[in-house]
């Protein structure tokens, strides 16, 4: 019992998300449409905490180095890849010099004044890659419109291809239909000959007339 407990505090404070199965087990068509599927979440207007760090919903995407508290390392105007180069140059010589004072002195408290160090490029470098997401963003987004744009000019130009085509048989189609005149000549009915025998035959009934019209439309069928 006291196993069962323990489990269960265990599943309430995990810090991990669960599977994504759990999540897609929840939107099947069946849920979806008694509308028993999960609403999304309300958007967040105040504050929020994101991998144990506190954000503000009306924070800037890319918040500067002195609104974090951090010392900044390189001027305000610079040539964000020449800096980047000079990071990682440091980068590589501090942890140099860190693996070098292990050697030496493992004790020594200048091995924890490196790990600063080396945490502190490691935060500038990041915030330099970070504030090229905008630029990334906009070129990502350029490239997607010229490959939807290609897109459509090609289903364009085959829509154009494939109406050409269609004009073309029936322009052939047009030309292989036969003379009107000779087709409406082939198709009238002779309605006088049969009125002047419906009046003058008596014994004229439904039947007859039946019989004679059939006639006449094969006439007709034979003759087209």
């Amino acid at each position: 019992m006291s196993n069962q407990s323990q489990n269960n505090e265990t599943s309430q404070v995990c810090s991990l998300p669960l599977p994504p199965a759990q999540y897609i087990n929840n939107y099947t068509d069946e849920n979806i449409k008694r509308g028993r599927a999960p609403k999304p979440p309300p958007p967040i207007n105040d504050s929020y905490s994101m991998f144990g760090n506190t954000f503000n919903a009306d924070d800037t995407i890319i918040r500067p180095l002195e609104a974090q508290g951090i010392k900044r390392l390189y001027p305000q105007h610079f040539d964000r890849r020449r800096e980047l180069r000079k990071l990682n140059h440091s980068l590589l010589v501090n942890f140099l010099d860190l693996l070098d004072l292990l050697v030496r002195c493992p004790e020594s408290p200048r091995r924890a004044e490196k790990v600063e160090d080396l945490s502190l490029l490691f935060i500038h470098i990041h915030h330099l890659l970070n504030e090229f997401r905008p630029h990334q963003a906009r070129e990502t987004l350029r490239v997607m419109m010229d490959l939807q744009r290609r897109q459509r000019i090609e289903i364009s130009q085959r829509f154009q291809k494939h109406l050409d085509k269609v004009m073309e048989m029936l322009q052939q189609a047009l030309h292989t239909l036969p003379d009107t005149s000779d087709l409406d000549s082939k198709l009238i009915v002779p309605m006088e000959a049969f009125e002047s025998m419906e009046t003058s035959d008596p014994n004229f009934n439904e039947m007859d007339t039946n019989a004679i019209l059939d006639k006449m439309m094969c006439d007709i069928v034979d003759q087209i």
